[in-house]
């Protein structure tokens, strides 16, 4: 059977983003284990959850004991950007049915939403959107949880004592300089860690929820003072 060409397009295109979902997927893995989680509940989170941040965020609030309301709340502030990302494809995806729909709303990622809307805007219709998400989206989506894999077997191979803690604040490191592309992100960043710091000390780690929250109001705040600034030009 012959794939079909966008769809390859689309496998091609997140080729080169693949060296940095690999360590993150086996990171992910490695800090399941390390909080406790069995190999299949690991694989179960990582396949039903399928979000990278928002896992590590829940494992770190597992090692502290914090209450499953709080870790809900956090990985739904973690994971609200993907409301946003769902807006913007949605003009290129709406002819599709609403189980194609769900399909690819599943799969979505950081990753796949980067590689596709690129292609996206330059293409100018000479592609067919769907397959080419599709193709993307499932390359990041098989090679995340195979390296999950890895990362859980490496991590129920290492002894306790090693410990890694360290790789929770590593893994966020790497996230949020690779996401300081404009003023908007850094100033978001910013707030976020200053308010993240002030607020360590309340109960149930909510002064990560709370850093989060009024980051994402200071990013907004300030892309909104941004496109004000351009259009008085």
């Amino acid at each position: 059977m012959k794939l079909n060409k966008d769809f390859l397009a689309g496998v091609q295109g997140s080729l080169p983003i693949l060296i940095g979902v690999i360590p993150f997927a086996m990171i992910t893995g490695v800090g399941a284990v390390s909080v406790g989680l069995t190999f299949w509940e690991t694989m179960g989170m990582s396949v039903l959850v399928f979000a990278g941040a928002s896992q590590l965020v829940v494992f770190q609030l597992m090692g502290a004991g914090t209450p499953w309301i709080i870790m809900v709340l956090t990985a739904w502030v973690v994971n609200v950007r993907f409301t946003m990302y769902s807006a913007t494809l949605a003009p290129y995806l709406q002819k599709l049915s609403t189980g194609r729909k769900a399909l690819l709303a599943y799969m979505l990622s950081d990753q796949a939403f980067g590689v596709s809307m690129s292609r996206f805007v330059s293409s100018q219709g000479e592609i067919d959107h769907h397959w080419y998400f599709f193709g993307s989206a499932l390359t990041v989506w098989t090679t995340w949880q195979i390296s999950a894999v890895a990362g859980t077997l490496l991590g129920s191979l290492v002894p306790a004592s090693w410990g890694f803690d360290f790789a929770f604040p590593l893994s966020f490191t790497a996230l949020m300089f690779g996401a300081l592309r404009d003023r908007p992100t850094v100033v978001a960043a910013v707030v976020g860690g200053m308010v993240a710091v002030t607020a360590k000390g309340l109960p149930y780690n909510t002064g990560l929820v709370l850093a989060t929250m009024l980051g994402i109001a200071a990013g907004y705040f300030a892309e909104s003072l941004k496109m004000k600034a351009e259009a008085a030009v």
